[in-house]
């Protein structure tokens, strides 16, 4: 199903006026004022966000990098993947790289490049790049200040029984579940590169 071949103008809003809501300290949140399709006026509001990254560490084993850490907003630990927002300007694989090894410690001698999430498409701009890594080599952690997490490692028969009996509920890590299953059955094929970690 490609939405590439359709022709969607009988769908698309058009931006009229945008206001700037809040600005934080990388997130903005904006209203914006819409043409509809049929001439109307509608007003939007939602999260303007700078894009991220989630990676998915295969350990030798057969088990997979996690990391545990308290996420304010649902006020409980969750268990996910390494992930991190992109700097600006920054290319999604260096912030993968980046990532990891700042918060788990780990280099990748291979990096594939899954695909792409959009998040929250009703309220928010955020799209998360997927990538996989693998030939891993562990090293020291170099997080922020402020960053307290939890690096663990699971099966991934282990993490999929997590996933389906709500154990493990983030949107990035049940996604990234799915690619993981398909690519581990041979149904979608990544393309391994070599790189310098």
């Amino acid at each position: 199903m490609s939405e590439s071949d359709k022709d969607d103008t009988h769908l698309v809003e058009t931006r009229v006026d945008s206001q700037v809501l809040v600005q934080g300290g990388f997130l903005q949140m904006r209203r914006d004022t819409v043409r509809l399709p049929d001439g109307a006026l509608a007003s939007r509001e939602y999260v303007v966000h700078p894009g991220a990254v989630v990676i998915i560490p295969l350990l030798d084993d057969d088990r997979v990098l996690l990391e545990r850490q308290f996420r304010y907003p649902v006020g409980r630990v969750m268990t996910e993947f390494p992930a991190g927002k992109l700097d600006p300007g920054e290319d999604p694989l260096d912030c993968a790289k980046r990532e990891l090894l700042e918060e788990t410690g780990y280099r990748a001698g291979q990096w594939a490049c899954a695909g792409a999430l959009h998040l929250a498409i009703a309220y928010s701009t955020e799209i998360i790049h997927i990538f996989f890594a693998r030939n891993l080599v562990g090293g020291t952690p170099q997080r922020d200040d402020d960053e307290f997490l939890e690096v663990v490692t699971a099966g991934i028969d282990e993490l999929s029984e997590a996933c389906r009996s709500g154990g493990v509920t983030d949107a990035k890590t049940l996604t990234c579940m799915l690619w993981l299953q398909n690519v581990q059955a041979g149904n979608w094929h990544l393309d391994w590169q070599d790189t310098e970690s």
